[in-house]
């Protein structure tokens, strides 16, 4: 297969390859749900309720999240693919859903065991659990939402 690519005058020369660089950003969504409670455990319950107001209730709260995945990278000449999304998604399956979904991520996620599952700290751990997997030559970033209208996006440090 060959392209029309590089423009020398008014001349086209063919090629076989793509010469400059499609940066594409491919994404996968995903849902789960989980409950929580945020809190430090070096304030006593009024000042964890004046910081996280009802999301500091001792009996947890939960949410249904929705999980944005995003990977920014060339397009690959022999396939059309940045990242075979079918691969992502099993990614995000392993690592974030069987782990996450349905559970208490203070309770039952080691990682929350000593860090307050806010919507910041979980996309950071998706991205670090997922940054692990993914060809570092791809830029990633992960955005979750927590309601509709509450949301956040990590890109990594």
């Amino acid at each position: 297969m060959f392209f029309w690519g590089i423009c020398y005058g008014q001349q086209l020369i063919k090629t076989s390859k793509i010469i400059h660089n499609m940066k594409v950003t491919v994404h996968r969504k995903a849902h789960f749900n989980a409950a929580h409670r945020l809190f430090n455990p070096k304030w006593d319950d009024a000042k964890n309720f004046e910081i996280f107001g009802k999301c500091s209730n001792p009996f947890y709260h939960g949410h249904n999240y929705e999980l944005i995945v995003a990977v920014t990278g060339d397009v690959d000449p022999e396939t059309g693919f940045v990242m075979d999304l079918k691969v992502l998604r099993k990614l995000i399956e392993n690592e974030v859903l069987k782990e996450f979904d349905h559970k208490n991520l203070n309770e039952q996620v080691p990682v929350f065991e000593n860090l307050n599952p806010t919507a910041e700290n979980i996309s950071v751990v998706v991205w670090d659990k997922l940054r692990k997997a993914i060809d570092k030559n791809l830029e990633l970033s992960v955005t979750l939402y927590e309601t509709p209208r509450n949301y956040v996006t990590y890109k990594g440090a």
